[in-house]
């Protein structure tokens, strides 16, 4: 084994705090990854991790060496990538995860069109409202809604959705529509609670440049937002979402948007990526070209999108 194949093993070792989850990662018996850690600390003639049964963690030196290896394979990758045609034709897995309601809508629609224009790119999807540990889960990149949280990743904005407060028509025949914040004391709302947290989120107004937090009664909450958009269609209350999630039904009068001066702002959607992977060719295609999906859907003006990627 070479010794750049010994640093990209002791650096998944390092970031997974496991020899058997590198394993995994990478391909390899787990024989080959602890043999080649051994031959690593016997040339260096250092120990780079501390094993114990339930966890493994970088010495000292280890840690030191690491920042290194990184450093050091992101330029390989890089100069390999530029005297090669991988550029345009990059290959090898990608391991992606989005949220669901924003794959379906705008991803997988197009996705074909990705995979004709990079045949040798294979792809792993995984779709869910989730919080995923890239690093852990050995995953390329997560496609959010939301303001990025996450200050250790690389992010590139490549979107931002315009959002409406509405209710079912049903609802406002029952209960009246609001023409005010100051109205809204005498609505019911279908609330919306993190999976994570379990934290309420409010409903938020924008007037005269300032945002405005405002909770709703309610008698459903719910954590997806599948069921957010279905509760509203039972008549339970008003909710918040981006249009795209309900462009459809407001266009046949199902759905009615209220208290459209007082918007909330538009949600970012945000690519986030390990920063040790940001020059890999794959990732990069694959990112301009959700760029490109989002500034070329349908609406995409009326969506307030951006095809400028902002570095967070």
């Amino acid at each position: 084994m070479d010794r750049f194949d010994a640093m990209r093993i002791f650096t998944r070792i390092a970031e997974l705090h496991s020899f058997t989850g590198a394993a995994a990662a990478l391909g390899y018996p787990k024989a080959t990854v602890t043999h080649a850690i051994k031959e690593l600390e016997a040339r260096l003639q250092v120990r780079l991790l501390h094993r114990t049964t339930r966890q493994v963690t970088l010495t000292q030196d280890g840690e030191a060496y690491y920042h290194r290896c990184v450093r050091l394979l992101t330029d390989l990758d890089e100069t390999e990538s530029a005297f090669s045609h991988a550029l345009e034709n990059p290959g090898g897995k990608l391991r992606i995860d989005m949220h669901g309601a924003l794959g379906m809508h705008f991803v997988l629609p197009l996705l074909d069109r990705f995979c004709a224009r990079y045949p040798n790119i294979a792809l792993e999807i995984g779709m869910g409202d989730r919080l995923s540990d890239l690093v852990r889960d050995s995953i390329d990149c997560v496609l959010r809604v939301g303001q990025p949280r996450d200050s250790t990743l690389m992010a590139r904005r490549v979107a931002l959705l315009e959002q409406v407060t509405c209710a079912s028509a049903v609802y406002f025949e029952q209960h009246g529509v609001p023409h005010s914040m100051g109205e809204l004391v005498s609505q019911r709302a279908v609330n919306f609670f993190s999976p994570q947290s379990g934290r309420q989120f409010p409903f938020v107004f924008l007037l005269d440049g300032h945002e405005h937090s405002v909770e709703i009664a309610g008698r459903i909450a719910v954590n997806n937002a599948d069921a957010y958009v279905a509760c509203c269609r039972r008549h339970f209350g008003l909710i918040q979402v981006p249009r795209y999630h309900v462009a459809e039904m407001l266009a046949q009068g199902e759905l009615v948007e209220v208290l459209a001066p007082l918007r909330p702002p538009p949600l970012p959607v945000t690519v986030l990526y390990p920063h040790h992977r940001q020059l890999s060719p794959r990732l990069r295609v694959f990112i301009d070209w959700l760029a490109e999906v989002f500034a070329q859907a349908d609406g995409a003006a009326r969506l307030g999108v951006s095809a400028d990627g902002d570095a967070a």
